[in-house]
């Protein structure tokens, strides 16, 4: 599960300074909320189930743990996207982790975690969808799977593909290291960045850390902690906390 630690030959011992050339990312996807169903677009404005609450809370003490093994805090800014259900995974963590720590952290919302947009379309289902396009004269059917296809952007204003999205946040990961590795500290930090799956994964494309093939066979856990490793070489490396494994009926349209 995500909220196991690594082994000893992956980090640091924890009695030893963790060298300061490194930082952590912390990816977390937000927890259940409620959606419309089939409808693909991430920019559903609704709110966390009860689950989703939960599973937020629960991510609190994979991060504490991970911490501790390396004896730091997290920055006090998390980062989140601005999708409801982001925003409020990412305060109830930022409350639970300053209940623990007895550190004061705060939520700050980027539009550059978004989900992948599906542009002048957002919230419509499928079939609506479908409906839109065999009424525009100047489009062509959708490709079968156009939804799962990485590399496919809808013929709307706003959207943007599944690379497009990952491309853009792989971008504002990168950024924040540069952030980090530049601050002087003497310890490695860790920031912790909510936001949506499919972004993910496919940031972790760009960032060398999934191969192409493995986007579409991985998910993640609502609210479980990914934790990376990125160094001034700008490499990364995933040190704990897994990928979800997805069943087939999941990536198959």
């Amino acid at each position: 599960m995500g909220s196991e630690l690594p082994n000893e030959e992956q980090l640091p011992l924890a009695t030893e300074p963790a060298p300061s050339d490194f930082c952590y990312i912390a990816l977390i996807r937000h927890g259940h909320y409620r959606q419309l169903a089939q409808a693909p677009s991430a920019l559903q404005p609704f709110p966390l189930t009860q689950r989703g609450r939960d599973q937020a809370a629960l991510a609190v003490e994979p991060i504490i743990d991970f911490c501790h093994y390396l004896q730091i805090r997290p920055l006090s800014v998390i980062d989140s996207s601005r999708m409801l259900r982001g925003w409020q995974t990412a305060t109830i963590i930022a409350r639970g982790l300053a209940q623990q720590l007895d550190q004061r952290l705060w939520v700050e919302e980027t539009e550059a975690l978004a989900e992948r947009s599906v542009g002048a379309v957002a919230n419509l289902t499928l079939d609506q969808i479908a409906t839109v396009v065999a009424e525009d004269p100047r489009l062509a059917p959708l490709p079968p799977n156009w939804k799962a296809d990485s590399h496919f952007t809808l013929p709307f204003q706003g959207a943007e593909s599944l690379l497009k999205a990952g491309e853009r946040v792989a971008l504002h990961l990168e950024k924040r290291v540069a952030e980090m590795l530049q601050s002087g500290s003497e310890k490695p930090q860790l920031k912790l960045i909510v936001g949506h799956g499919a972004a993910f994964r496919h940031a972790a494309f760009y960032l060398g850390l999934l191969p192409f093939e493995n986007i579409a066979r991985l998910s993640m856990y609502h609210a479980s902690p990914i934790f990376l490793r990125c160094d001034r070489m700008g490499r990364w490396e995933l040190v704990a906390g897994d990928w979800k494994i997805r069943e087939w009926s999941e990536f198959v349209d």
